[in-house]
């Protein structure tokens, strides 16, 4: 029977040492069960138990706040709302987004894949985060259920669409994360630009996996390193080569002149930073 981790569940976890944002602090509003409406054959914790698109209130936002309360903020660079799923399923985000920024002084934002954009409380509530970072992984419906798996009743016309919603709206830092798992064609690139070029982000963020995905459920890999003997057995991931990246990247910077950023990609995988975007 394959081994599960039994680390005990905080609703703030880190700081973790992040590429894109530097040291965070992490505010997992899900909870010990990891529940989505992804289930992405990247994500970092391994299978989603439960998949969902209904929001509902997770974790008090005063255990949060108690939570947040025993955590130094001083070294850290910002708060990071991400964890057990997805963090727009939480019914009380925007709650969680006050109360964090007026404890901590800290600039908070939200990793989040997009999925509930379309409903206008979760983008008025999402607005309330000094930065965004929302998940693009794919530009056709095909992709997008290959690599996401998300719930049936999402596609990426809808998902894409909130998104647009969302900008129109949103004054803060919007990031858009994409996981790249092959090189994509030329035509899939030029599609990706024109989307990109519709919606005008402040930055993209072109990842590729750095460790392999966990076949059961592992709550730890909220954090920075994996020991190199895991415990449990894990899935290989296909990733793309650093200068993959780069020359995605130049093109889109040439083309509608957005800055592009992604890892320093090590060969030794147990000592890179854990900010792969969960699903």
């Amino acid at each position: 029977m394959p081994t599960v981790t039994t680390t005990p569940f905080t609703s703030v976890y880190g700081p973790v040492q992040s590429w894109r944002f530097g040291r965070s602090l992490g505010i997992d509003p899900i909870g010990a069960t990891p529940t989505c409406s992804f289930n992405c054959v990247y994500c970092q914790l391994g299978e989603i138990q439960h998949q969902s698109c209904s929001r509902q209130v997770f974790i008090p936002t005063q255990t949060i706040q108690h939570d947040l309360q025993t955590f130094r903020v001083c070294d850290v660079n910002t708060i990071t709302l991400s964890g057990s799923g997805e963090p727009t399923l939480a019914q009380n985000l925007g709650e969680i987004l006050g109360m964090a920024k007026q404890i901590t002084r800290k600039q908070v934002g939200v990793l989040t894949n997009g999925s509930l954009l379309s409903d206008r409380a979760v983008r008025e509530e999402l607005a309330l985060a000094d930065w965004v970072s929302v998940k693009v992984d794919a530009i056709s419906d095909g992709s997008f259920r290959r690599i996401n798996h998300p719930i049936t009743t999402l596609n990426l016309q809808t998902l894409w669409a909130g998104l647009l919603q969302f900008r129109q709206i949103y004054s803060g830092h919007l990031a858009i994360q994409t996981m790249l798992l092959t090189d994509w064609s030329g035509q899939d690139q030029t599609e990706y630009i024109r989307r990109m070029q519709a919606l005008m982000p402040d930055e993209i963020q072109l990842n590729t996996p750095t460790r392999p995905r966990p076949l059961t459920h592992q709550l730890e890999a909220r954090g920075n390193y994996i020991p190199a003997d895991r415990p449990y057995p894990t899935q290989p991931l296909q990733r793309v080569k650093a200068e993959v990246l780069e020359a995605f990247g130049d093109r889109i910077t040439s083309a509608i002149g957005l800055p592009v950023r992604y890892p320093l990609l090590k060969q030794d995988e147990h000592h890179e930073p854990s900010d792969e975007p969960l699903s």
